[in-house]
């Protein structure tokens, strides 16, 4: 279809058309890095035309903007039912996605202050690089999927876009320098491990073979014709090339990449389009094939430098091809594709804590080898879901087997944290569902991508865009139960640390808590939910509170809490499976051998919960938080990951020393599993101890 639609619009939209788009698009390019004044050179340049500090990136602009141009007619062409998207792997490329966002209409369309005319191409030439939108790609200009501020994944992304959408073709836009990410390498090679799992849209790479990275050559530039073919071939894709200085042949060449190009997850070599062209082309020749045109080449664009800018930007003609009042001329209009209606919301999810607590209640006192798979099992049977793992999910208790044995196509395994959650991504990025099943230790693995992704997120909230699936990780595997070079719960400390307002870490007591937790997960739109829930937990316990601890993500247990009004003298909490194992054990002996302890039992359901009131929406207001953990009794607080993170979130209302917060400590070289409890004084001897000690202490004065 994409094949016949390119050749199509070959003999439809001449060659001049798409040209004359290519020109517009370097020319507002480098207007945006350069002018300040005088967007169309109606009258003679001066200095005081020119930024005083021109900043932004001008080498990855050319070779984009041409298969911006030659994708245009294709775009313009796609039929309602289908979808065209563009994604780029190199944020740089911000000139060159406003500039064709503006031809478009798209971008007055999203921001009426930079509408078509000559106002709004004033505004676009002399605000750049603009503090609202950025100086590169963001998801606040239209018409381009955002990948984030990584090198790397925007290939794997790509895929993720187009699983179980056999309508959609993403072209992905690959710098040379980026296919050196372990990311981009690993997305070549990860295709086959989607063959066989369902039915897939169409990724078509594009790698812009321009020969320089930032800072020198290129490694792919220094491949000859022939081990550049074999390279590719090697990897299970048919390279086609292009140079890009001939648009006829490059549109010749791009309709030849998708009549190669085949689905995603069919067995079989598909097509890599390759654009060759010089980084930078079209700057002074002194500064041709040098790292200088990585970013603006002219570094005294008013001074020494005024006569060659001048000559450059007059080069490129804008008056044919951007009429005097700003609008792209008649004979660029067939290149060019219509802004088309951004796609409806997702409904608002319902009932999220009643179908939770049902999944719940049938999941009490069964392992979590029988429940979690049966979420999403069930969650599958709803449609466009998707399980991602790094080759664990046998590991992590998963069987997501058919009865035969084999795995469900909507689960995939690949060794690539990275790859797993690009897919993700892409999915999400998209409108479906998705999870993320790995080990604890492995998960920081994609901390950037997951940092990248939430950046992106908050833009897209601020934008006013609609709610997208939620990010939703499952840490099992966690290290209390690992050897010591499996040991690391720092993905949650570091998100933590970020403040992100979407973020939620739920910390389930036991299996039905987790299977509870990953259908509210799964059901949420617009978060990000990291689910550390432990494979081998087998201790339950009552489910009285779970309505209150899915939506206020705390709760008192009355099963082990003393009745009545006052402080109690000790209070325990915890916050995952573990640590709610070993402090209803200390419990159950408090109240057996020290009957005159009067205890209050918490549970953290989700750590954010303790934030300092305000910093996160979850977060207990002063008198909530009161309620629990009252102003004088001594808290014992045991976490399953760092202690540290307990301690930041609680900011300026810690209860400072009347509370011990306990959790992983690196022990600094392998020890058993015991060994390590002890360290961290969640074995029973040391908790013992530790409630006995801070029961016998005399009360201290009351915190006003």
């Amino acid at each position: 279809m994409w094949a016949d639609l390119a050749r199509r619009t070959n003999r439809l939209v001449p060659d001049a058309s798409v040209a004359a788009v290519a020109d517009a698009l370097d020319y507002l390019c480098l207007a945006q890095l350069y002018l300040r004044d005088n967007p169309l050179l109606a009258r003679p340049l001066y200095p005081a035309d020119i930024k005083p500090r021109p900043a932004g990136h001008w080498g990855v602009c050319p070779p984009v903007n041409r298969m911006l141009a030659a994708l245009g007619p294709l775009q313009a062409a796609v039929p309602d039912s289908y979808d065209l998207h563009v994604l780029h792997g190199a944020g740089h490329a911000g000139p060159s996605v406003l500039a064709h966002a503006y031809l478009t209409g798209r971008l007055g369309r999203a921001h009426p202050g930079l509408s078509q005319g000559e106002a709004g191409l004033r505004e676009l030439v002399s605000g750049f690089p603009r503090a609202d939108i950025g100086g590169e790609i963001t998801p606040m200009i239209p018409g381009h999927l955002h990948t984030g501020g990584q090198l790397g994944p925007a290939f794997a992304i790509g895929q993720g876009t187009v699983l179980d959408a056999p309508h959609r073709l993403s072209v992905v836009l690959i710098g040379d320098g980026e296919c050196e990410t372990g990311t981009t390498a690993a997305s070549w090679l990860g295709t086959r491990a989607l063959h066989g799992t369902g039915d897939h849209g169409t990724v078509l790479p594009v790698v812009l073979l321009n020969g320089l990275r930032m800072g020198g050559p290129s490694v792919l530039s220094t491949l000859s014709r022939a081990e550049l073919t074999a390279y590719f071939n090697g990897l299970g894709h048919r390279p086609v090339y292009s140079d890009g200085l001939n648009i006829g042949q490059l549109r010749q060449a791009l309709a030849e990449a998708l009549g190669a190009a085949q689905p995603l997850g069919i067995p079989g070599p598909s097509s890599v389009l390759v654009l060759t062209l010089d980084k930078g082309h079209g700057a002074p020749a002194r500064l041709a094939g040098t790292p200088a045109v990585h970013k603006t080449p002219l570094l005294d664009p008013a001074g020494a430098e005024f006569d060659a800018l001048a000559e450059w930007l007059a080069s490129y003609q804008p008056a044919q091809v951007l009429t005097p009042g700003g609008r792209p001329r008649p004979h660029l209009v067939p290149a060019l594709p219509l802004p088309r209606p951004e796609p409806g919301g997702l409904p608002a999810p319902r009932g999220c804590v009643a179908a939770s607590a049902q999944v719940a209640a049938r999941a009490a006192g069964r392992p979590f080898a029988q429940v979690v798979p049966e979420v999403l099992r069930a969650r599958a049977e709803q449609g466009l879901f998707r399980v991602f793992s790094p080759d664990e999910l046998a590991s992590n208790r998963l069987d997501l087997t058919d009865e035969h044995g084999h795995p469900v196509p909507w689960a995939v395994e690949v060794l690539s944290e990275e790859l797993c959650h690009a897919w993700a991504q892409g999915y999400t990025e998209t409108g479906r569902h998705a999870l993320v099943a790995t080990y604890e230790a492995f998960a920081p693995i994609t901390l950037s991508l997951i940092q990248q992704q939430l950046k992106h997120r908050s833009v897209r909230r601020h934008a006013g865009l609609t709610p997208l699936p939620s990010l939703v990780y499952l840490l099992t595997s966690l290290g209390w139960h690992n050897t010591f070079t499996h040991q690391n719960p720092s993905l949650t400390t570091a998100l933590l640390a970020s403040g992100d307002p979407t973020l939620h870490v739920l910390t389930p007591a036991d299996p039905a808590r987790t299977a509870a937790a990953l259908t509210f997960a799964l059901r949420k739109l617009d978060r990000c939910t990291i689910v550390v829930a432990g494979k081998h937990t087998n201790v339950h316990h009552p489910l009285d509170t779970l309505n209150e601890e899915l939506r206020h993500g705390i709760a008192i247990w009355p099963h082990l809490t003393h009745p009545g009004p006052g402080e109690p003298d000790l209070i325990l909490t915890s916050a995952g499976d573990l640590p709610a194992e070993a402090l209803a054990t200390l419990a159950r002996r408090l109240r057996a051998e020290r009957p005159g302890v009067r205890l209050r039992y918490v549970h953290v359901h989700d750590l954010t919960a303790l934030a300092e009131d305000g910093a996160l929406p979850l977060a207990l207001a002063p008198d909530a938080f009161a309620r629990h953990f009252g102003t004088r009794a001594p808290i014992i607080l045991a976490t399953s990951g760092h202690p540290a993170d307990v301690h930041a979130l609680l900011g300026r209302r810690h209860p400072g020393p009347r509370l011990t917060v306990l959790g992983y400590r690196d022990p600094g070289r392998p020890v058993s599993q015991e060994h390590l409890r002890r360290l961290c004084v969640l074995d029973d001897a040391g908790l013992w101890k530790l409630a006995t000690t801070l029961t016998d202490t005399p009360k201290e004065t009351p915190i006003p």
